[in-house]
């Protein structure tokens, strides 16, 4: 049993802040599979991902608690935030099930990853001598847009009127930092990244799903109605980019494949699937449903490419000696 404890200890210290992208990506395809109508699909992936939030969250603790000065220098990582975009794709698992007190627990969660988070990460990125960014740095994106996008949703589950400001204000950062982080990106990454420059896509997938999350939530409670036409606008425009952003991805793939299993390959499964959902997002706010009927087309890829990468980590976990 003591043998057991201590490996349980290495694998919580060895566990990296990038497996915060394990959770997002079984967080998202769960979505998705609930919208399309398969519940066991639906239960059995958002269970896993709860459980993996639990796991990422011990290692956490058991940082805070004994290496503060490692917690500290990730916390400069890009990586770090898929803490709080973890968190705020498990509490839109919650909002779907009805769960508000969960839901707005977690939502204290994310904001306050998401608050001592990025000011860090972003003092890094900002200094001129940083190296071009790769495509984790696009986390600065979608970690604000999944705090946006779940704050909506809750706003609506708990009729919370006040928490749309707070939606508003994340969303709009999520966008500058998009802008910011593109600005800076290495292109080369396309050809050459191990999974994680597809958030590229992903960042402007999850901004569409915060958008329309919002303009769906003005709209059911009443409030600043008129801006939910340019948000069904601005949804419809950022969807057309990040199909343009899927087709080049896929095809950089299709010429250069990598099938190596690589931790950053959960983060090709995220932004599949949040494409899925920014499809059925916008189909939802703008009445087209021809977009609905993309996303239904959409999942089956990101399905296939969860499983694809959950099989390889499984092995790793089983065939690594530590």
């Amino acid at each position: 049993m003591p043998d057991v404890a201590r490996l349980s200890r290495d694998r919580l210290r060895a566990l990296p802040p990038e497996a915060g992208a394990v959770v997002m990506g079984l967080g998202v395809v769960a979505l998705d599979s609930r919208h399309l109508g398969l519940p066991a699909v639906w239960w059995s992936l958002l269970v896993t991902a709860a459980l993996a939030w639990l796991v990422l969250m011990s290692a956490f603790v058991q940082r805070f608690v004994t290496d503060r000065s490692r917690l500290t220098a990730e916390a400069a990582r890009p990586a770090a935030l898929t803490v709080a975009a973890s968190t705020g794709v498990l509490g839109l698992g919650a909002c779907a099930v009805g769960a508000g007190v969960l839901a707005s627990g977690l939502l204290v969660v994310a904001v306050a990853c998401w608050l001592v988070v990025l000011p860090r990460v972003l003092a890094v990125g900002w200094r001129p001598e940083a190296a071009p960014f790769v495509g984790g740095w696009f986390l600065l994106c979608v970690a604000s847009q999944s705090v946006a996008a779940l704050a909506a949703h809750l706003a609506v589950l708990t009729r919370a009127v006040w928490l749309l400001p707070l939606s508003a204000a994340a969303m709009l950062v999520g966008l500058a930092l998009y802008w910011f982080v593109l600005s800076r990106f290495d292109l080369r990454q396309i050809r050459t990244g191990q999974g994680d420059h597809w958030v590229a896509g992903g960042a402007l997938a999850i901004s569409v799903v915060s958008i329309a999350s919002l303009t769906e939530a003005l709209r059911d409670l009443h409030v600043a109605e008129f801006f939910a036409v340019i948000g069904t606008a601005a949804a419809l425009v950022l969807l057309t980019a990040t199909v343009c952003w899927y087709l080049v991805l896929l095809v950089a793939e299709c010429v250069t494949p990598r099938l190596r299993y690589d931790l950053r390959r959960w983060a090709t499964v995220f932004p599949l699937g949040m494409t899925c959902a920014a499809g059925s997002a916008t189909a939802t706010v703008s009445g087209v449903t021809a977009l609905s009927v993309g996303a239904q087309v959409l999942f089956w890829p990101a399905l296939i490419v969860l499983c694809l990468t959950g099989w390889g980590a499984l092995r790793r976990v089983w065939t690594s000696p530590r």
